[in-house]
């Protein structure tokens, strides 16, 4: 693919870990061809992508890494992954968010992503049990001053997981207690049997009442996401009222989807427009620029799923 030589090493290294994955492995004289590039590259993109333990070279090439359904990475293990996808997803979801509303964010490296789009939206109240995506607010405000229309934060407090989120039952309770617009959820994992998953017991928990207390659940999701199951399941596919992923995402995954969700919002999809527009159909039919949207269920649109404003 010569379209493909110019690619950032990070377009790149997600090319090769779509190839693996889809593949179950690949060889290295495949991907230089695929690509367009040397032997020395591929192999220091394979050597990059083993250190943040998505893949496992083996002589010649490399495969999936089989991950236990108990396995939790890092914040940092994660934060190099899909970084264009997320930034899509990001983007897309941002728009969903009308002033003056209260949200929460769950953690992950895509709500974190998220929180960076929501800095200029006024007068959000934000509940997170993420202490990256507090930062993020907090930062803003200790570099620029306390502006009107600032964001008013509510983190929850807990016991901190290798992912950055509090857990457990002091995060519990303060979400209990409380009442917001839209839920905006990262996942470890999504499928059609096992709905929302986390490998992590006292997070599964802790997003059940994240769920429960939301007028509207918005998961924001790469298509690496889909098919990956955790040790506990936490809502169904049914509890969603829209997913937001990217562009990677297959088109029989799209398609199931679909059947189970009110609304699928795919960032990142080419239009006649800006490619990185995030303008979404509201109708359930697909989206123009760059989102496409479908509605399943009870036929509401994706505007229609997360308008916080809507009473």
């Amino acid at each position: 693919m010569s379209e493909n030589q110019n690619l950032l090493a990070e377009q790149r290294r997600a090319l090769i870990l779509d190839e693996v994955r889809r593949r179950g492995g690949v060889r290295v004289n495949e991907l230089t061809r695929k690509l367009g590039v040397s032997d020395m590259t591929v192999r220091r993109d394979l050597d990059t992508l083993a250190r943040q333990g998505v893949l496992e070279k083996v002589h010649g090439g490399a495969v999936p890494v089989a991950e236990a359904s108990t396995h939790e990475p890092g914040f940092e293990a994660k934060s190099g992954l899909e970084l264009s996808a997320k930034e899509d997803i990001a983007r897309t979801a941002a728009t969903l968010v009308a002033p003056g509303t209260a949200i929460a964010l769950s953690g992950g490296t895509t709500t974190y992503a998220l929180a960076h789009h929501l800095l200029d939206v006024p007068d959000l109240t934000v509940v997170t049990n993420s202490v990256r995506v507090a930062d993020v607010f907090h930062s803003a405000q200790r570099s620029s001053g306390q502006r009107q229309g600032a964001a008013t934060v509510v983190l929850t407090g807990g016991v901190r997981t290798p992912s950055d989120s509090l857990v457990g039952p002091v995060a519990d309770q303060a979400i209990a207690a409380l009442h917001f617009d839209v839920l905006f959820l990262g996942v470890h994992g999504i499928s059609a049997e096992a709905g929302l998953s986390t490998p992590n017991l006292a997070e599964a928990e802790t997003n059940r009442r994240l769920v429960q207390s939301a007028r509207r659940v918005v998961v924001v999701a790469d298509h690496t996401k889909w098919g990956t199951v955790g040790l506990s399941s936490f809502a169904t596919l049914g509890q969603v009222d829209t997913l937001v992923t990217d562009a990677g995402l297959a088109g029989h995954a799209r398609a199931e989807i679909s059947e189970h969700l009110r609304g699928l919002l795919v960032a990142g999809t080419p239009g006649d427009g800006d490619p990185t527009d995030s303008t979404a159909s509201t109708d359930g039919a697909e989206g123009t620029g760059g989102a496409e949207g479908t509605g399943a269920g009870e036929g509401r649109g994706a505007e229609g799923a997360v308008d916080a404003a809507d009473g």
